[in-house]
């Protein structure tokens, strides 16, 4: 029995649902107008100028069109081509962002590799924008590091020792089924006549000459990599040898001198043959190993955007302070942090000596700490004169101000790793090879400061 209460009319078969005009179909705060107006105000001649209408056949789509949608799917957690493609018939804000129109996803994979290293450079356009929103201070930034997953399985790699020892073996095995396939076309050539069917190698043979290749190739690779290593090692150490020499006194040991083993790569090291740019990676203080790259992120206190970032295969941080902070630099036109703020993974005396040359404010963490672990009293008195850089630093984040300014790297730089990788889920990059996912990566942080330059709301999309 139907109820007797009067409900809203309810035809499925009305030939008009939807208001003409598309934009009406949401609300006009929505994230897919902001986009739409910060596009529009992009330069994005680099990606139009590469159209000169000769290849003939179908126009393509827009550019501006396409980059909106992508930049909205990276926004909210989409990346997968073929996704993005079923969002356009099914997600209202894709749908007008499309203009209802529905590129395929191998029309939407191919634009972005075409041109991801430009969608990568609206970076600087993007944090322009948040600078002249008043997002931007540059009183204190803090840099961290995260671990991104490559797109490749760590069960593709290979160490060197397991390259020699698989080569060698293949190399055997090779040899064997040459022999043993000159003796069946001898064989053959004796019952059916010379040149019926000797053309073709046996299939198992085909994939060992093809495995001992790729392991070849990955071999020689790595030992690229260490005899590039030598000679960086060998540079050092001249440079340590000649400062030892010139030192008055000579105290202390000599440096020591690279052997000729520095040259052969580590038996452990290993090589991916699914992306080779990428490493083995410790996650979660080496509890477990991922195999991906080392994604840098230096983002400012005031909004949480993103003022600079980088990719590496090095799993260690240490070595990363000078490139982020040349990158910063650049991106903000030569402005500079006032304070800087990391944890022990990139503490040495040379960033401490390059941070206080560029008269920033340090500070970074010289040792790992637990949360558990009770804290010093503060120090009181005058420096004394003979302590190390180490010694010192340790003694500025003891006291009161060195504490408060640390802790706030917490909340400046740890909640964005959080919002992109928890939230949006991007914890895998699309494309491979390092100079793909340095791209990619400013893709992220890009889409990373729309958000915020959206939510801030104070946002003006003319750039000048």
């Amino acid at each position: 029995m139907k109820s007797r209460a009067k409900f809203k009319s309810y035809n499925r078969d009305q030939l008009f649902l939807l208001p003409p005009d598309m934009k009406d179909w949401l609300p006009e705060d929505d994230l897919i107008n902001f986009i739409m107006d910060v596009v529009g105000s992009l330069d994005l001649d680099r990606i139009y100028e590469s159209y000169d209408g000769s290849s003939g056949g179908q126009p393509p789509y827009d550019p501006e069109m396409m980059v909106c949608l992508l930049l909205y799917a990276y926004c909210v957690g989409i990346v997968s081509s073929r996704k993005i493609e079923q969002a356009t018939w099914h997600s209202v804000p894709f749908r007008v962002l499309a203009g209802n129109l529905h590129p395929d996803h191998d029309t939407i994979a191919e634009f972005r590799k075409r041109h991801l290293k430009a969608l990568g450079g609206l970076f600087i356009d993007v944090l322009r924008l948040c600078q002249k929103a008043g997002l931007v201070k540059l009183g204190h930034v803090s840099l961290d590091g995260t671990k991104v997953a490559a797109n490749a399985s760590k069960r593709k790699a290979m160490s060197y020792g397991r390259m020699e020892k698989r080569a060698a073996d293949l190399r055997k095995e090779v040899a064997r089924l040459l022999d043993l396939a000159g003796k069946t076309d001898d064989k053959e050539d004796a019952v059916y006549g010379k040149g019926k069917r000797g053309d073709e190698l046996p299939e198992d043979l085909r994939f060992k000459e093809s495995r001992l290749k790729r392991i070849e190739e990955a071999k020689r690779a790595l030992e690229e990599e260490a005899r590039a290593e030598s000679m960086e090692k060998q540079a050092e150490y001249e440079v340590k040898k000649k400062a030892y020499d010139d030192k008055p006194g000579r105290k202390g040991r000599p440096p020591a001198e690279p052997s000729e083993e520095d040259e052969k790569p580590d038996p452990k090291k290993q090589r991916n043959f699914t992306d080779s740019d990428s490493r083995i990676m410790p996650v979660e203080g080496g509890r477990y190993f991922v195999q991906g790259y080392n994604c840098q992120a230096a983002v400012d206190e005031k909004a949480q955007v993103i003022v600079a970032s980088g990719v590496t295969q090095e799993t260690n941080d240490k070595k990363q302070l000078e490139p982020v902070l040349a990158k910063l630099k650049s991106n903000t036109g030569g402005v500079k942090p006032k304070r800087l703020s990391s944890d022990s993974g990139y503490y040495s005396g040379v960033n401490c000596e390059t941070l206080e040359s560029e008269g920033i404010d340090a500070y970074i963490a010289t040792d790992k700490q637990k949360h558990s672990d009770k804290s010093p009293s503060p120090p009181r008195g005058r420096i004394p004169k003979n302590m190390t850089t180490t010694q010192r630093m340790t003694r500025k984040l003891q006291t009161i101000k060195g504490r408060c300014t640390y802790a706030k790297r917490k909340h400046i730089v740890e909640p964005v790793f959080g919002q992109i990788k928890e939230v949006r889920g991007f914890r895998r990059f699309s494309f491979r090879g390092l100079d793909h996912c340095q791209a990619e990566w400013d893709l992220v942080c890009l889409t990373h400061n729309l958000l915020k330059l959206f939510r801030h709301g104070n946002w003006k999309p003319q750039l000048t």
